[in-house]
């Protein structure tokens, strides 16, 4: 079809604005028809922005048929689009040539990326030398966090989700608690994946739901009752046993009305995870005694006047107290377990390094007993340090799995069940596996331990400066005065960290070690350092480098005691 001219066009035009009623002639209607089709066309045409330059509207506008056209190009596509109605695949249409309209194909979607196949690991046999042999047949867990599920992409697996402050002031507390529904909804996932792997015994997160214990942003977990009774559920119908372990700032020994206050709230907030949730007996609270304060005996005593008066009979029933490598060893918290018929977590990694005056197997008898009296199954923690540590500090740090069970430690004939503490988490369970012989395990579901296991870890790193590689040497480190018993080191596997708030920052003490000699302890953490960073822990926060509040000692020296 020859391409009509301009002019023809206009004069129809003007005849059509000079006198609306004047009927076109075939020829005038095909001229100004034609015209019009050949515009929409062009526009079809132009490139969009962002991908070339636009292209010059083919006339001057001025004419009824070009403002028709212009009102086109500005709103008639996003009308038909806006109204839901499907659109039709638009071919792109290119330069005329030879007076036609030579139609290009519509580009082709671009393709997504296929995913990156799952790596081949190449895992060795135990050798038939590191092979042992057990009769115990209890159950062996792991902490907090699978390491499998972790990594997973695009979305990963895992129940530590949390927000600072300032995040709750700009969103809210629903945003809190979304994570928190997050949280529950993974752990049901992480629970799934051990029943496929034969481990039926884990630690939750006691970061579960961000601030809920907080005495300003704090809430209860009825919002998320359903979602934790199908975990219990799902945990009872497999024989799971759920435990949970509070963080270390929860201290009942402390001095400060505001750390009980707090303490008590963080308690309190874990037993309804429990009590919502369901879970019989053995789903237990792990707490440490704490800090010493300067005055151990004191610190007991406010701890059982703690525990007498201020204590829900909920929180009584699931709270289990364990022996800790700095401050309280099994003869220290003994006596007061077996006042208060509190049962006792076995450390035995904790009595390697603070060791009482008698072995843990011949102090097992009193162990098992107090658990009897509950009627609950005996449960002890295991853990290694990693090669090469020297220092108190580094034997604290947990290495990456387990080469062997504790020698002795069912030797009373009680069934316990084992948690593992170690870095690489249900890797180190399964590993104990193979080397026992306790259950079958799925190759894919192993991975390889690292090549060389050295002092550093691979977890959580933190930005305090280091210090000096002569400090670093000293051998021995105190628990602080300030309540702060320095708790497991690597315990939940924190993901945000919070800000160290105003009231906890530290007031600087003196104290005195066995020899007298005078040195400085830190009350909580001191003024917030450059480099300083510090997790969320439910309502507490926990410092990551307790270096502020050790006391550097002799090889031979403890501390016993602390004066303000």
């Amino acid at each position: 079809m020859p391409r009509p001219s301009r002019a023809a066009a206009v004069a129809a035009s003007s005849k059509l604005r000079e006198d609306p009623s004047h009927e076109l002639t075939l020829d005038e209607k095909v001229e100004f028809v034609s015209r019009e089709v050949i515009e929409e066309a062009l526009q079809a045409a132009t490139p969009k922005k962002g991908r070339g330059k636009k292209r010059e509207a083919a006339e001057p506008a001025g004419e009824p048929w070009e403002a028709e056209l212009e009102k086109k190009k500005r709103g008639g596509g996003r009308e038909k689009k806006a109204g839901g109605a499907a659109l039709e695949e638009v071919q792109e249409v290119g330069p005329q040539k030879d007076g036609e309209i030579v139609e290009t194909p519509a580009k082709k979607p671009r393709k997504k990326r296929a995913p990156k196949p799952e790596p081949v690991y190449n895992i060795s046999p135990i050798p038939e030398e590191m092979k042992k042999k057990t009769e115990w047949k209890g159950r062996l867990g792991y902490a907090c966090l699978n390491t499998i599920l972790r990594k997973k992409k695009p979305d990963p697996i895992f129940c530590s989700r949390t927000c600072r402050l300032a995040t709750i002031a700009e969103k809210g507390i629903d945003f809190a608690k979304e994570l928190g529904s997050q949280n529950v909804k993974d752990l049901l996932e992480l629970c799934k994946w051990n029943k496929a792997n034969g481990i039926k015994f884990m630690r939750m997160s006691s970061e579960m739901f961000p601030f809920a214990s907080h005495k300003v942003h704090g809430y209860t977990l009825a919002y998320a009752e359903e979602e934790l009774k199908a975990v219990g559920e799902y945990a009872k119908a497999h024989g799971h046993r759920l435990t949970i372990h509070p963080g270390q700032f929860t201290q009942l020994g402390s001095p400060k009305p505001d750390v009980i206050d707090a303490s008590v709230r963080d308690l309190e907030y874990h037993a309804e995870i429990m009590r919502r949730m369901g879970l019989g007996p053995e789903s237990v609270m792990i707490l440490h005694m704490g800090g010493v304060y300067g005055d151990k005996q004191a610190a007991i005593e406010r701890f059982k006047e703690n525990w007498k008066t201020r204590l829900s009979q909920d929180v009584k029933d699931r709270l289990v107290l364990e022996n800790d490598e700095i401050c309280y060893n099994l003869d220290d918290i003994l006596p007061v377990c077996e006042e208060l018929g509190i049962p006792i977590i076995l450390d035995w990694h904790h009595d390697w390094i603070n060791p009482s005056s008698l072995s843990p197997v011949q102090l097992l008898p009193r162990i098992n007993a107090l658990w009897a009296k509950r009627g609950i199954k005996p449960k002890q923690h295991l853990s290694e340090p990693r090669p090469g540590a020297e220092t108190v500090m580094e034997k604290r740090t947990h290495s990456d799995r387990c080469k062997s069970l504790p020698e002795g430690f069912c030797s009373d004939g009680v069934e316990v069940d084992l948690m593992i503490e170690a870095k690489d988490k249900e890797q180190a369970v399964l590993e104990l596996y193979r080397i026992y012989n306790l259950h079958p395990v799925i190759y894919e579901s192993l991975r390889p331990p690292a090549d060389v296991e050295t002092l550093q870890t691979n977890g959580r790193k933190s930005r305090t400066p280091r210090k000096k590689k002569a400090e670093e040497a000293v051998d021995g480190s105190a628990a602080v005065e300030a309540g702060i018993d320095p708790g497991e080191p690597d315990e939940d596997d924190h993901e945000p960290v919070e800000e160290v708030p105003e009231a906890a920052r530290p007031v600087r003490k003196r104290g005195k070690a066995e020899d007298g000699a005078e040195v400085k302890v830190a009350e909580t953490p001191a003024k917030k350092r450059k480099g300083r960073k510090a997790t969320v822990k439910g309502s507490s926060v926990q410092v990551e480098k307790v270096k502020a509040q050790r006391v550097m000692l002799g090889e031979e020296s403890k501390l016993s005691s602390m004066s303000e």
